[in-house]
């Protein structure tokens, strides 16, 4: 996915989130509902997220240094990483305490027709956040489900902006199914059972986004495709005998190293080595762009390797 997609979904969750949040403390604050505050605090913490996102695209750009010789692309799973952090830590945290807290000490809520009102102007904010984090990140799925998609996606930060707009939503709901059901059945206490039922679907969500983006910033290969096109283009050469190890990883969301071992036939000169591998390079480049390096290592694969 590009850098504009991810900026675009990002921005939409930016502008979309701070209104919100604003929306959802001012009635929290009238109204005195846990459920509420934990839609507010969930809000502030996915708008902070935004940020975060934003920081680790602009640092993804930075040219390489001779500290880091391959660039700073896993700049952007760092602060995807953190975000999720973020979310587990502070989002979850406090709307397990505010649930906790007002299962123990219910309260009835005030004007309560106010919480009705945003919770609903909020599932429409969000819903078009949501749509246009969808529509960005639905032109990468190609032939992939959902969730296969958010799987095997190389680039967290539409993947991160769209699984929170899903928790948004479901939220969303959860505090209107408790703040509902408590008002009708004269049970405050299902106002924090709400906002802690909002906190384990952040802890959730938390968990998810930090295994995913924990494999990538390890070192995650390439795409399947993307491997057997290299075996494949290494094969076609008529010099090379055989093709070894094709060891790739992505250093960013665009951007993968590939390093691929070969053993070409014995009646071939150094000359003639060195024009084939820039051929296997440019041609690997034009056919996938986001392999931006290349090393081709001659060795003899007949022999036994330790």
């Amino acid at each position: 996915m590009s850098s504009h997609s991810s900026k675009v979904a990002i921005y939409a969750a930016l502008g979309g989130n701070t209104a919100i949040t604003v929306t959802k403390f001012t009635a929290a604050f009238f109204t005195g509902s846990s459920a509420m505050w934990s839609e507010g605090i969930h809000s502030l913490v996915d708008t902070g997220n935004q940020v975060f996102l934003l920081m680790g695209l602009k640092r993804s750009q930075e040219p390489p240094t001779d500290l880091h010789p391959f660039g700073h692309g896993k700049e952007v799973y760092f602060w995807a990483f953190v975000v999720a952090i973020f979310i587990f830590s502070l989002g979850a945290g406090i709307s397990f305490y505010e649930g906790w807290h007002r299962i123990h000490n219910p309260q009835p809520l005030t004007d309560v027709y106010i919480n009705y009102i945003v919770l609903g102007l909020a599932m429409v904010f969000e819903g078009i956040v949501w749509g246009i984090a969808f529509r960005e990140f639905k032109k990468t799925l190609g032939d992939r489900s959902f969730i296969s998609g958010i799987i095997d996606s190389k680039d967290p930060t539409v993947a991160v902006v769209l699984m929170e707009d899903t928790a948004a939503m479901l939220g969303l709901v959860i505090a209107l199914v408790g703040i509902s059901l408590g008002e009708y059945l004269g049970m405050p206490e299902l106002d924090g059972w709400a906002a802690l039922t909002i906190g384990l679907v952040l802890a959730l969500t938390a968990t998810f986004l930090a295994i995913e983006t924990k494999s990538l910033l390890i070192g995650e290969a390439a795409d399947p495709a993307v491997v057997k096109e290299v075996e494949r283009l290494a094969g076609l050469e008529p010099t090379i005998e055989k093709v070894g190890d094709v060891l790739t990883m992505h250093l960013g969301p665009q951007d993968i190293l590939v390093n691929l071992s070969v053993d070409f036939k014995n009646d071939v000169t150094a000359g003639k080595i060195e024009t084939v591998i820039a051929q296997i390079d440019s041609r690997l480049r034009k056919t996938h762009p986001e392999v931006t390096r290349v090393f081709i290592e001659a060795e003899n694969l007949s022999r036994p390797r330790r």
